[in-house]
């Protein structure tokens, strides 16, 4: 995402987040018009799969359409929206487990035989990559470099101290970095 696109989309976030108070369904309408797709990217790296992930997003917004002002309330308003998505794709794993239901990962459509092999090369290695850090530290990188937040918003969204997830990226960069130096050579 280029800093033009990020700030459009921080500009665009804030926009609806002021409307809050005065047009609740409008606003949290276009929000998740504008979030959605960035937030259930975030949720199948705690789900492991679309639908679980989709169904965290709608779950965290039905929660929120039920109470904006929450929402409105929030002293960092995307960390927030973060940390109930979050909240639900954990408590989603959590029913999984609990049912012991297993959801396979759907593939998708059209591409070309060639380009397909590679992307999902690719793929594949940064996800061996990114899956083999412990999750606290996979966490954060992912929302660090996917959803370019701050050491501070990431630790809002969390819950943790801006030392302790600091210290989880410097560990998972170090990790990455040894990683990839092993696929140099």
């Amino acid at each position: 995402m280029s800093p033009h696109e990020s700030s459009d989309f921080q500009a665009n976030f804030r926009s609806c987040f002021d409307r809050l108070t005065e047009q609740p369904e409008r606003a949290l309408t276009e929000m998740f018009d504008l979030v959605a797709q960035r937030l259930v990217r975030f949720a199948i790296t705690i789900t492991g799969n679309q639908p679980d992930a989709e169904d965290a997003l709608q779950g965290a917004f039905a929660r929120i359409a039920f109470k904006p002002r929450l929402l409105a309330k929030a002293n960092a308003p995307w960390p927030y929206l973060i940390r109930s998505v979050r909240n639900e794709a954990l408590r989603i794993i959590q029913k999984r487990k609990g049912t012991g239901l297993q959801v396979a990962e759907r593939g998708s459509g059209q591409e070309s035989v060639e380009s397909k092999i590679v992307h999902e090369e690719t793929a594949d290695t940064v996800r061996r990559m990114l899956k083999s850090l412990p999750r606290n530290q996979y966490e954060v990188v992912i929302l660090k470099h996917w959803e370019e937040l701050t050491f501070a918003e990431i630790a809002e969204a969390l819950g943790l101290s801006q030392n302790t997830v600091a210290s989880r990226y410097r560990y998972a960069m170090e990790k990455l970095q040894r990683s990839l130096e092993t696929l140099v050579r």
